[in-house]
Formats: C-alpha cells, structure tokens, sequence
C-alpha cells in the first residue's frame, strides 16, 4: 500500500510540474502575440489592425510582427492564419499564388469594409489571368509609383554630409547575369549583336556559375553591368539595376522602359541607356571609349558623393510592414474594376 501511495504521490507532483512548466510557456508565448481577447482591440482608443496573408510570397516564410520601430507597427497584427479572416482589416494577395485558378482566392462572404491588397512583384508579362481580381481588390501593392502601397525593387537614401565614394578596383570589362535565357526575347538578341563589337562575360545556368553569396564582389570587378530587364514596362526596374549593378558598385547598362522613366528615381548620369545609341555597335564603341578614359568613366560615379543605393536586399518583412501604415491612414474604400487595365 505504501509503495502505491507514495506512486500516486510521485505521479501527481509530476503532472503539477508538467501543467506550470506548460502553463508559463503558453503564458509567454502570448506575451510575444496579440492575446484572443485582443483580436479586434488592444484598448479602448487604440484598434489592433489584424492583417491576414493570404499566402506566404512564393512561399517563401518569414517572421512576422517583427517590423523596425519606424513603421510604427505595434497595433497591427499579422498572421497567416485564415481563422482570422472574419476579423481581419485587410487581407493581403500575392498574386503569382492565386493566379492560377479563382478558387485559390478567399471564397468565404467578405465582412465589410475589409481591405483585400492586391500585392505583386512580376511585370505585366509575367502576371497572368489578371481578371481574376476583377472588382475584388481594393488596394494595389506593387513596384509601380502610382501603387497604392509602393514597394520597389529599391530605392537612392540622401547622406547626411557629401562623401566620397571609392570606385571598387576594375579587372574586367562588361558582366550580364541572366536565369531565364529566352533567344526570342529583346534582351538576348540585343546580346547576340552587341557581343560582335565587345566581350560580355556571362553568368548563370548553364553558364559561368556565380552563387548570390559571391554575385556583389563578382560584378565589382567589371567597369559595366547589363540590366537587362525581361520585360519592357512601367516603373519595372528590378534588383538587376539596384542590386546587381549599383550595389557592386559598377555602371549599369540598362533596357528596361525609358530613360524619363528611370530619370524619375535615379540620376540621369548614373546610368548608359540602349536607347541613347543607334545601334548596339555604337554602344560598344562608347563603352570602349569609356574603358580608355578614366575621367569620363569616373564621372558616372559622381552622384554617389550625395547618394546611396540601399544596402538591403529586397525584404518581404519590410514590404508588408508597409501595409500598417496604408490601412491605419484608412484608405477611401473602392473596388477596382480591372486591375488588368490599370497595370498593363
């Protein structure tokens, strides 16, 4: 009997522990997340914004509710969870996720005034069956200016004081890094004539191998960058400008939309055009002419005393961060027609 008492005994003390040690955990987790009863206010004059993904970007998973103090985030909630649908303020779409049939859109009774942001970084041409956000999206997200949330591929920050920028040490002549290799594309039959008239070293598949832990310090080495973009469209300036050529610190080569458009968030002598040159045999002409002149090569580096690319690469925490801020300043609430027609 007593060995039977004393394993009772033994067996209540350790289901106690086990409940307290679960108990503070559950405690402290919530700690780190808006608690049920705050699902729809976290006190009297302050609303918590609940804000769903639909769907991770591409799939691609990150952490949430962990925005920089300068969006001023704290009473937006963001959750992947669907439950919270019926709650939610907005509800974010990524498009390259549901564009494949309608049934992968919510398809629950929206409550009103919901938000529902169309969110997409693809160009046009890789944007398919846009009508399915016919009179359904309320808010556009995208690298477009005129967006309602703007989220671009990047972006020039002003420095405090002028300084000088140090030009990385060039070995090498013109890079292009290419994934999709498409031979009817304008991009590579521009390549098949310009490489008749000067060397392009080229990187990715199939090709010279360049990992992206080693892409800034590659491209450093060469005078200039071809960002090529795949499409030709509004605003669409991609991580091939920003990332691949400005933050190598190397002249990029752009074909993308007009030099106008690019003027509208860059200096318009940080960048050579193919549009600028009759032919891509007189582009290579320049950029030999360059190659011989330190002077006026140097001379496409002149703005960065006075500006900086972002040092960031794109962050899709900061992208939905920004979503906060358009739905606290609550938006006028319309549908769009046809995201189609706004976005070709």
């Amino acid at each position: 009997m007593k060995k039977i008492f004393f394993f009772f005994v033994l067996q209540v003390i350790i289901s106690y522990t086990l409940f307290t040690l679960t108990t503070k955990k559950k405690l402290s987790d919530l700690e780190n997340v808006p608690s049920l009863s705050k699902e729809v206010t976290n006190g009297p004059d302050k609303p918590l914004h609940i804000i769903l993904l639909w769907t991770w970007p591409f799939h691609y998973q990150f952490q949430l509710n962990n925005c920089p103090q300068a969006f001023d985030a704290l009473d937006c909630f963001f959750t992947v969870n669907r439950s919270f649908y019926s709650s939610a303020k907005a509800v974010v779409i990524h498009h390259r996720n549901v564009c494949n049939s309608k049934a992968q859109l919510p398809q629950i009774p929206r409550p009103p005034n919901q938000y529902w942001i169309w969110f997409n970084t693809e160009s046009p041409s890789h944007s398919p069956n846009l009508n399915f956000m016919d009179n359904l999206i309320n808010l556009t997200m995208s690298y477009r200016a005129d967006s309602d949330i703007f989220t671009p591929y990047g972006w020039l920050e002003m420095k405090n004081e002028s300084q000088n920028f140090t030009i990385p040490k060039k070995t090498k002549l013109v890079a292009w890094a290419i994934t999709n290799w498409n031979g009817n594309s304008r991009r590579v039959q521009y390549y098949a004539e310009l490489k008749k008239y000067i060397n392009v070293d080229i990187f990715g598949r199939q090709r010279m191998p360049l990992s992206k832990s080693g892409l800034l310090d590659t491209m450093s080495k060469y005078k200039f960058y071809l960002a090529f973009e795949n499409s030709i469209h509004q605003d669409y300036i991609t991580e091939k400008l920003w990332t691949n050529s400005f933050l190598s610190g190397t002249v990029p080569v752009v074909m993308g939309p007009t030099r106008k458009n690019y003027e509208r968030f860059i200096p318009s002598d940080s960048f050579i055009h193919v549009d600028d040159f009759p032919t891509a045999k007189d582009l290579a002409s320049y950029l030999h002419e360059l190659d011989k002149d330190d002077q006026r090569y140097q001379q496409y580096f002149n703005w960065r005393s006075m500006y900086q690319p972002t040092k960031k690469r794109r962050s899709w925490v900061i992208e939905y961060c920004k979503v906060c801020k358009a739905v606290k300043e609550a938006p006028v609430y319309r549908i769009i027609p046809s995201i189609g027609e706004w976005f070709k």
